[in-house]
């Protein structure tokens, strides 16, 4: 997995430093930011693509809920792991989708295992994020393989085979050597002359289907639509 790219955005100098301090332990994390106030952190989220935000709850001017309602077309919405010394927020905080809450002073094990939560997210994330269908307009650009979506090509850097290896198999299969497809955009197997066969997706896009291939895409199509 690429390494996280975190913000901080807390108003407390020693609560950020705190947050760096914990960071810092974690090689797979680099800080892409920090916000001492509200107005930065509306204008950081807006432009860097972070993964994770640790977001102060209490700020001046705005809380951490509203920096998150003034965001306009931000590069990522990250996930948001809340700071606040006050427990109060919990509920609020995960109708916000927060992915965790930490009470300041924030405990070491507590801050790992949050962290932890984040890098799980993210690795299933990653994979999610190359399910791309006719009217999405993610892009995958981290990652030499081509994605496919309305009509344009996105390059990936990184082999079908390591790609496979970390998509779910209940919802993408294989359908020859130089193709990946999710299963939610079949429309059906097409066969054709001399035993070759298709997938034809929903928006009416042509996969070649390999005859080895066949039967375990037949059973996956439908597994799916069990």
């Amino acid at each position: 997995m690429n390494r996280i790219r975190v913000l901080i955005a807390d108003d407390e100098p020693i609560a950020r430093r705190g947050v760096r301090q914990l960071l810092a332990a974690h090689d797979d994390v680099e800080i892409a930011g920090e916000a001492r106030n509200e107005r930065e952190a509306v204008r950081l989220l807006q432009e860097v693509a972070a993964d994770l935000v640790f977001l102060d709850v209490q700020m001046p001017l705005l809380d951490g809920f509203a920096v998150l309602d003034a965001l306009v077309e931000p590069k990522r919405v990250p996930l948001i792991i809340f700071l606040t010394a006050y427990d109060t927020f919990a509920v609020k905080a995960f109708e916000a989708r927060a992915l965790d809450y930490l009470v300041k002073p924030v405990n070491a094990r507590r801050f790992n295992e949050a962290l932890s939560r984040a890098r799980e997210h993210l690795r299933g994330a990653q994979a999610r994020h190359l399910v791309i269908g006719n009217r999405g307009s993610e892009r995958v650009l981290e990652m030499n393989a081509a994605v496919h979506e309305g009509g344009r090509r996105h390059l990936v850097r990184e082999s079908l085979d390591s790609l496979e290896a970390r998509l779910d198999p209940a919802r993408f299969v294989r359908a020859h050597r130089g193709a990946i497809v999710h299963l939610r955009f079949v429309a059906e197997i097409r066969s054709a002359r001399l035993g070759e066969s298709a997938l034809m997706l929903r928006d009416g896009t042509r996969i070649a289907l390999s005859r080895r291939r066949r039967r375990s895409v037949e059973e996956a199509i439908h597994q799916y639509a069990g």
